[in-house]
């Protein structure tokens, strides 16, 4: 009896783990996306995106004076959106390390050319132009 007990408290038991690690579980918090206007590809962190021109997509954004570009990192590495060229920054903005699918907005109010780039990834470049 005492066997029956036990195999039908495991059973019960076993029941009850299973049923319990199939339920969704939902964060309490929304989750927030953000629409970017230049997107940091999928495995953009490795070299030859540059070959198709697919690492910062676009990799040429234009504007108008006194708007905001919006760059998106959905990628699975870290990335930076740094003005000038590599080994050569221009500080007038720079994001940091993005962590996957974080994003960086920038406002540009003065007409011209912003080169910009990834500091963790060389091949890694695009443009703004602001008219």
């Amino acid at each position: 009896m005492i066997i029956g007990i036990v195999t039908v408290f495991v059973i019960v038991m076993i029941g009850l783990v299973v049923s319990d690690s199939s339920i969704e579980k939902t964060s309490e918090e929304p989750e927030v996306v953000v629409i970017g206007d230049v997107i940091m590809s999928t495995k953009s962190s490795r070299p030859g995106c540059e070959e198709t021109d697919r690492c910062y997509i676009p990799s040429v954004f234009t504007i108008d004076s006194g708007n905001q570009v919006t760059w998106v990192n959905e990628d699975s590495a870290f990335h930076s959106v740094t003005s000038g060229f590599y080994g050569e920054p221009s500080d007038l903005f720079d994001s940091g390390h993005l962590d996957p699918y974080e994003s960086f907005t920038f406002n540009f109010d003065e007409k011209g050319a912003y080169d910009y780039f990834c500091t963790l990834h060389p091949w890694m470049k695009g443009q703004v132009l602001v008219g």
